[in-house]
């Protein structure tokens, strides 16, 4: 090990003079200007980051917060009731709309709203002189054109009827003059004839017995041609004889007539109003029984499904309905669900009646659950604020979620049972990493 060096005084020569003075060699006083200016500089950027880790901490991101704007729920090992509530409002289970056909101008209202009707009972009449025009125009199109049809099935009927009476008449011929051929021949054989008047007989003969075939053909001809044509001269009779049944109906639903039996839910007509082609004109409700429409939260589109039960409250008494059609598009972040009764529905319900009640989505289970909070906006379920055992602060940490209701919260992983969690809104918490509750 080396020896320490050593401090050695010179000698004073005599009274008056300084004496020399050496320094240890580690000390600052013999270091060079520029050590000494850097050996400082080092130690101010030591302290200068020793005050930064002592005012900054840990680097968490911290708020405090009142204890009092915060609420706070343990997570508990108990069971998951799936359950959501339900907000309904009764329905008709059945509505006829009836529109205008071809419009018009009101003439007579023969009911109003809330008024029973039978079917086939005139509610409306309305007048249209374009409409009748059209119909006397397209009337007298299809009366031509069935008249056109008819003439032509009549000519082919008129030739079937020439083309029978000449082969009868070619058959006529051929007897008679067979007969009178067969007599001819007798008398020239006698001389009593003369060959001129026999054989005149004979060529008459050979012609209509060579006309006969031809005859023959030709009619079969005109057969096969009225075979094919007859059927679609029909056909097209009765299409035009449809078409004109149609256009005498445009008249006929100027009378605007109940299409079921019902009461009329709705109906605003003023005599002298005109009403467009399409427009709503009166509503007809059956006497089929009420039905639930509820809307619900958006969230729960996957997981309601039709079939499933709904428990509602009827003047204080459970009823059971079940989800018999789900409109799934989305209006105002909730989307529309039908629900009915198996059998007839209860006879106080009355349209537009609210009921409380709550959709069974899927069975109670075991989990661990926690109450549901408006934290879920803000965290999606994926993060909460765990309070701490003292109860002093909360710590943010990752969480899983499963189902929800609207009140309780399943919780997959990331929470125990016995913990507590911030469950109230997380606005501007995103991004807080450690909550300190002052009082």
């Amino acid at each position: 090990m080396a020896a320490a060096p050593e401090l050695r005084l010179a000698t004073a020569p005599g009274p008056g003079m300084d004496r020399e003075v050496q320094h240890q060699r580690w000390s600052p006083a013999g270091w060079p200007l520029g050590a000494k200016l850097g050996a400082g500089g080092g130690i101010l950027v030591l302290l200068v980051l020793l005050g930064v880790k002592l005012v900054a901490g840990s680097g968490e991101r911290t708020l405090r917060v009142p204890l009092e704007q915060v609420t706070v729920a343990t997570v508990e090992q108990g069971v998951f009731h799936d359950l959501i509530p339900l907000r309904a409002n009764a329905v008709p289970r059945e509505t006829v709309y009836i529109d205008a056909i071809d419009g018009g101008r009101v003439d007579r209202v023969f009911v109003e709203a809330g008024d029973l009707v039978q079917e086939g009972q005139p509610m409306i009449e309305l007048s249209n002189t374009n409409l009748a025009l059209q119909v006397i125009q397209q009337e007298s199109q299809l009366n031509q054109a069935i008249s056109q049809l008819q003439q032509n099935e009549i000519a082919l009927e008129q030739n079937k009827l020439a083309n029978d009476r000449a082969l009868a008449e070619i058959d006529y011929s051929l007897v008679r003059l067979g007969r009178s051929a067969a007599r001819r021949e007798g008398l020239a054989a006698k001389g009593v004839v003369s060959n001129e008047e026999r054989e005149i007989v004979t060529d008459e003969l050979a012609h209509y017995q060579r006309l006969r075939p031809i005859q023959l053909e030709s009619g079969q001809r005109q057969s096969e041609l009225r075979d094919r044509l007859l059927p679609d001269i029909h056909h097209q009779l009765k299409i035009l004889r449809g078409n004109l049944v149609v256009v005498h109906d445009k008249l006929d639903s100027l009378v605007v007539r109940a299409p079921v039996a019902g009461r009329v839910t709705a109906l605003d007509l003023k005599v002298g109003e005109n009403r467009s082609p399409g427009q709503r004109l009166a509503e007809v409700t059956p006497e089929s029984g009420m039905k639930l429409q509820a809307g619900i939260d958006e969230y729960y589109l996957s997981q309601v499904r039709t079939g499933q039960t709904a428990t509602i409250d009827l003047d204080g008494k459970p009823t059971t309905v079940s989800v018999k059609r789900i409109s799934p598009q989305v209006r105002n972040g909730q989307f529309s669900v039908d629900l009915d009764f198996d059998g007839d529905s209860p006879p106080q319900l009355v349209s537009g009646k609210a009921l409380q009640g709550s959709l069974q989505l899927g069975d109670d289970k075991p989990a661990r659950v926690v109450a549901t909070g408006p934290f879920l906006e803000r965290s999606g379920g994926n993060f909460a604020f765990v309070v701490a055992r003292d109860g002093q602060s909360a710590e943010r940490r990752q969480i899983q979620t499963g189902r929800r209701t609207a009140e309780q919260l399943e919780i997959v992983s990331g929470l125990a049972a016995g913990e507590r969690l911030i469950t109230s809104d997380y606005t501007g918490y995103d991004k807080v990493d450690r909550i300190v509750f002052t009082r």
